[in-house]
């Protein structure tokens, strides 16, 4: 019995016994590691219960309830069976005259040492956590992610009871979790309980808008499985929704069938096996239901609209709607052009509405139509970009969300370089509404990134387009005065005045010369630009991606010919990478040589699923971006400034054309106005426009330089690779059929057109 006290109640036995001298220092020594034992028992059955019982987590929750059930349970069965035995006086223990050796007792809870330490830590770890964050609201709250993340390390220690311990309680955390998984990507719900230790959290601001928190994730869960997960559960909520309408999208109960995948998956999860089950799971839910929610026709003609109107495919509508805000800047405020050179950060005393700049979208589409003529209502992209495109007025730069799909969208590369000030000398934006079900493959990241890749191509094109229409004033390009008709110009008096308005305008042809030379030379600068950003880079990196997505593939590369070569008859095509291609990289030797040639047709012509075609259009845009170079902030801000340079030039000379309008009144006509010194106006415009002569000329010089630069530090150059070795296409070994952008482009090509007929190699523009 003595024994049975001392491993009953070894506390209360050494109290009792504490002075007295029959209790050797050994002895108390072994009755101290089984007061630790029983006090560590104590505790873990108290705080595993508060934690089961209270606990925010599910999963933390879950993995307290299995330490009481499961290891306390096993340890107190220990307890009952050491006293089973001695209550039997079985010999393992009871030894001659009924003695119970002390030492035989405590060797019986040898092992169980550590592994109460190992619980009391884990406990403390699950406790601790969350009560820092209820008592001073500075600690962070314990959550399953972080409990299984602990679980799954301590599975590499050096012991094995512990091991065996972990891995038990990782089955059962990882259980937890599948269950809260299982409920978001088979029927599209969130925990009813537990809601905030779940990785998918709603979006308070937006309804039916779901958003992933990585902190809440596992380790092992790798970003693209999650985003898998986020796909699937999000396409089932709006199954849900769509079902009301279209009865044929009801009945997607059958996606409990995968099931049995999920229960299927050895614990500790594999991060591979864990993935692979996820793509099932998304691959099937793409065959069953998503293809008659998103047909690829669908998409086809979404894309077809992004390409038309934000990367000014359809050139009309730059130019109209150029034109129709010009024509509202000229309408309502007299000399905005200065003005919005001098405050192009914006303007304080202007107010610009939002009803304004939708009607100046509402002409240009107009204008756009009758352009067409008779054919304009057989435009059905022209009445789709009617519906869906808006132009608003940004009153202030938005906080750019750093979210995953932003980062993938490339919208955090973008530089802040502020060309949607340029249109209206306010923020203006084009943008659209993105509805339902486009929502499962274009995300607002991806329409921002549209957007800003829309400001700055459309920025180009309207410089372009303002400094063209500078030839259009004949009066001042051209200007030979006949002689009068007779009899005036048979007179001394009539010759005479036709020399005085020949030498007239041959001074201010003089005038005007360096001016027409700056605007010669930016025209061929932004024309020789545009036509590499808009036919190499947006052209081929757009024509690569719609064949993709119709094809499947991508084996048609910029410089490849081998389509159009003749082949000798009787000789198979070889499949030979263009030039610059790595081998190893390119899609065509991707596949197996012994692939057989009408299944690798039905693959291609197999629809892709949402989520695999919103990865990839997120990679075309981060590649969209890096080849505008819209990523390099010192080339981008150079041409901000030479951009509102230009406007500035153009404003003075129609502002000169105006002086000299009205000089020649008052010289020829006799109309004076006496508010207006137009000697001391016209030359005040003059020296300024020879200011703005040597800045345009200096900042395209600038320009040129920093592409020199450019490509010394090998951005672009050609089919290489940027700076780093990184120029967001996603290089590296690719899975056939994957989605690999075109290596088109170069800074080095861009560079070999300007040096053709530019002055900038000698001379300087005189400044006055």
């Amino acid at each position: 019995m003595s024994g049975r006290s001392a491993a009953g109640t070894p506390g209360a036995h050494d109290n009792a016994l504490g002075d007295s001298s029959v209790i050797s220092p050994s002895e108390r020594a072994l009755l101290a590691s089984l007061a630790r034992l029983s006090g560590l028992h104590v505790k873990l059955i108290s705080f595993a219960a508060q934690i089961a019982a209270s606990h925010s987590s599910v999963i933390c929750r879950a993995v307290a309830a299995a330490i009481d059930s499961i290891h306390l349970s096993a340890f107190q069965r220990k307890v009952l069976e050491v006293e089973d035995t001695i209550l039997r006086k079985d010999a393992g223990l009871v030894g001659a005259y009924n003695i119970v050796p002390l030492t035989a007792v405590v060797g019986e809870f040898d092992g169980w040492t550590r592994r109460m330490e190992w619980l009391w830590e884990l406990v403390q770890f699950m406790l601790h956590t969350e009560r820092a964050s209820k008592d001073d609201g500075s600690g962070t709250p314990c959550t399953g992610a972080k409990v299984i993340d602990r679980l799954r390390s301590e599975l590499q220690t050096g012991y094995l009871d512990v091991e065996e311990t972990a891995r038990s309680l990782v089955a059962v955390a990882e259980v937890a979790w599948l269950k809260q998984v299982s409920a978001w990507i088979l029927y599209g719900k969130l925990p009813s309980f537990g809601a905030d230790d779940f990785f998918v959290q709603q979006d308070g601001d937006v309804a039916e808008e779901y958003a992933c928190v990585s902190k809440l994730l596992p380790s092992f869960v790798t970003p693209s499985t999650a985003a898998s997960m986020l796909f699937i559960g999000r396409s089932l909520n709006q199954i849900r929704v769509k079902s009301a309408e279209d009865p044929s999208l009801r009945g997607t109960d059958h996606l409990s069938t995968q099931l049995t995948q999920l229960a299927a998956l050895k614990h500790p999860l594999d991060p591979a096996s864990f993935s692979r089950t996820i793509t099932d799971i998304r691959h099937y839910l793409s065959r069953t239901t998503l293809q008659r929610l998103l047909p690829q026709s669908r998409v086809l003609e979404t894309l077809q609209l992004l390409r038309d109107f934000f990367l000014l495919r359809r050139g009309e509508f730059a130019m109209a709607l150029t034109q129709q805000a010009d024509e509202k800047i000229r309408s309502r405020w007299r000399r905005a052009e200065n003005l919005a050179y001098e405050k192009r950060e914006g303007i304080g005393n202007v107010v610009v509405k939002d009803g304004e700049i939708a009607a100046v979208l509402a002409r240009t589409w107009a204008a756009m139509g009758s352009m067409q003529g008779e054919h304009a209502e057989e435009d059905e992209g022209l009445e789709m970009g009617r519906d869906l495109l808006r132009l608003t007025l940004s009153k202030s730069k938005p906080p750019t969300p750093m979210t995953p799909a932003a980062t993938e969208g490339g919208l955090s590369a973008i530089a802040p370089t502020p060309f949607r000030n340029l249109l209206f000398s306010v923020p203006v934006i084009l943008t659209l509404q993105i509805p339902s079900p486009l929502d499962l493959f274009l995300s607002p990241s991806d329409l921002q990134t549209y957007t800003a890749i829309n400001s700055y191509l459309l920025s180009l094109r309207r410089a372009h387009i303002r400094l063209t229409d500078l030839w259009k004033i004949t009066s001042l390009r051209r200007h030979h005065p006949a002689s009068p008709s007779p009899p005036f110009g048979s007179t001394r008096a009539g010759r005479e005045k036709v020399r005085l308005l020949r030498r007239r305008h041959d001074s201010r042809s003089q005038i005007l010369r360096n001016a027409w030379a700056t605007a010669s030379a930016a025209i061929f600068f932004l024309g020789e630009t545009e036509g590499y950003l808009q036919i190499e880079v947006v052209g081929g990196l757009s024509e690569g991606f719609h064949q993709w997505l119709t094809t499947g593939n991508d084996d048609q590369r910029p410089d490849d010919t081998s389509k159009s070569k003749p082949r000798p008859p009787n000789n198979p095509p070889i499949d030979e990478p263009a030039d610059g291609d790595d081998i190893w990289l390119s899609p065509a030797t991707a596949r197996p040589a012994t692939q057989d040639p009408s299944s690798a047709e039905s693959d291609s012509q197999h629809p892709h699923d949402p989520q695999t075609l919103a990865t990839a259009h997120r990679l075309y845009l981060r590649t969209l971006v890096h080849r505008l170079l819209l990523s390099q902030q010192s080339f981008t801000d150079p041409l901000y400034e030479l951009l509102a340079h230009l406007d500035r030039l153009v404003a003075l000379i129609h502002r000169l054309h105006s002086v000299w309008t009205a000089a020649d009144l008052e010289a020829d006509v006799g109309v004076v106005d006496a508010f207006v010194d137009l000697v001391r106006e016209e030359r005040d415009v003059q020296g300024e426009i020879r200011g703005v002569e040597g800045r345009v000329k200096r900042g395209i010089e600038g320009l040129i330089a920093e592409l020199r630069r450019l490509e010394a530090g090998n951005f672009l150059v050609g089919f290489g690779e940027g700076v780093g070795g990184d120029d967001g296409e996603g290089d590296g070994v690719r899975e056939a059929g994957q989605y690999a952008p075109r290596r088109v482009g170069g800074v080095d090509r861009l560079l070999m057109k300007l040096d053709f007929g530019s002055w900038f190699g000698g001379g300087s523009v005189e400044e006055m």
